[in-house]
């Protein structure tokens, strides 16, 4: 089931936000993710968070920040491939005009889970903090 976030739930998104980052992200130094840790949690509670929750266990969440941004889109490892992050993706597709994201390029199953969801490549950049390439995505409901 997919629900509003709350605060009393912080703690175990923050710990499927850093487990799947490192493990999604192997090119880049797991140092980045443990020093970004603190100002992601800090910055959450900002944004508009859905999670997938089943049996009062938090499979994955969504994250939409101001101009219909994904800020990020992560289902803990051992769920992945069952649909919770299309099934994320749908609800928000029903709640938003378009929605825009930033993927690092090297990160293949996720630019393909993009791709298959109907996002097309805008435009690619270099992202200075990663020193890693990046698509930004867009899914427009028009």
């Amino acid at each position: 089931m997919i629900k509003n976030f709350n605060l009393s739930k912080l703690d175990s998104v923050m710990k499927i936000w850093i487990d799947t980052n490192i493990e999604a992200h192997d090119f880049i130094p797991k140092e980045y993710w443990i020093n970004n840790y603190d100002l992601v949690k800090q910055m959450l509670p900002s944004a508009d968070i859905y999670i997938f929750e089943e049996n009062n266990v938090i499979k994955g969440f969504i994250g939409i920040t101001e101009g219909n941004y994904i800020a990020g889109l992560f289902v803990k490892k051992e769920y992945q491939g069952e649909g919770i992050g299309r099934n994320l993706i749908d609800y928000c597709k029903c709640k938003y005009l378009f929605l825009k994201l930033d993927v690092f390029i090297k990160n293949k199953n996720a630019v393909n889970f993009y791709n298959k969801n109907g996002f097309k490549v805008l435009d690619e950049h270099f992202n200075e903090e990663t020193n890693e390439i990046e698509y930004t995505m867009l899914f427009n409901n028009k």
